[in-house]
């Protein structure tokens, strides 16, 4: 049996709005194994965004444990964190949060520099993963020379560069059209199928989070089962 890459025991998560207590997330118990494809899906205000920033280390729970990869995330400073973040996760939004005025090899060798990467390393890596992503003729286009489609990967190609162990999808299809779409969530089932890598993805698409191996509802700060 795969080892458990996210294990999340009663999680809790208050915010302060206006002077009244959120209740964000109530009680969240989630095992994600090594090589799991889940999809999370649930309404606008449901407790979508404050699970993902806990999943991805950029926030602690108020309430209960997280372990990712064995280790004690709530029990971890700022630094840890931010090392957690550049070793083991990567991340892909929907708007592809790519710089800019810098190249899409430029763009997806980032997180090299800051994990301390020569720059001849840092540029054959991002240009290999990049040849794998369809964009070998794409190395130097800004992201505004770079249809929606081909700035996503991108995005998902400076995720991998890393070579995390989970992957952080927060609605990576959101705002494209059905074509696009399906070759977004293709790239994702293929990295899951052929590489083992594993993905938790933030949907509000039904076809989409139906390609995921299993999906569950996050409502009123509470996880369902689909």
């Amino acid at each position: 049996m795969n080892s458990p890459i996210i294990d999340i025991q009663g999680l809790h998560k208050y915010y302060a709005m206006d002077g009244i207590q959120v209740h964000a997330l109530r009680g969240i118990d989630l095992v994600v194994n090594e090589e799991d494809f889940l999809a999370i899906m649930g309404p606008s205000g449901s407790g979508k965004s404050t699970l993902m920033n806990i999943l991805g280390c950029l926030d602690i729970p108020d309430e209960g444990s997280y372990r990712l990869n064995g280790n004690d995330i709530t029990q971890m400073d700022s630094d840890a964190l931010a090392m957690i973040r550049n070793r083991e996760i990567g991340f892909v939004f929907q708007s592809f949060n790519l710089l800019s005025r810098t190249s899409a090899i430029e763009n997806v060798e980032t997180p090299l520099i800051y994990a301390g990467v020569n720059r001849k390393e840092r540029q054959q890596r991002a240009a290999e993963i990049l040849q794998r992503m369809g964009l070998g003729d794409r190395l130097h286009h800004l992201p505004n020379q770079l249809s929606g489609g081909q700035q996503q990967r991108v995005a998902i190609a400076r995720a991998l560069i890393t070579s995390p162990t989970l992957l952080l999808a927060d609605e990576p299809t959101g705002n494209m059209d059905t074509a696009t779409s399906q070759e977004i969530i293709n790239i994702l089932c293929q990295l899951n199928e052929e590489q083992g890598l594993t993905i938790l993805l933030i949907t509000h698409e039904a076809e989409i989070a139906a390609r995921a191996q299993r999906s569950l509802i996050l409502r009123d700060g509470k996880l369902e089962e689909q």
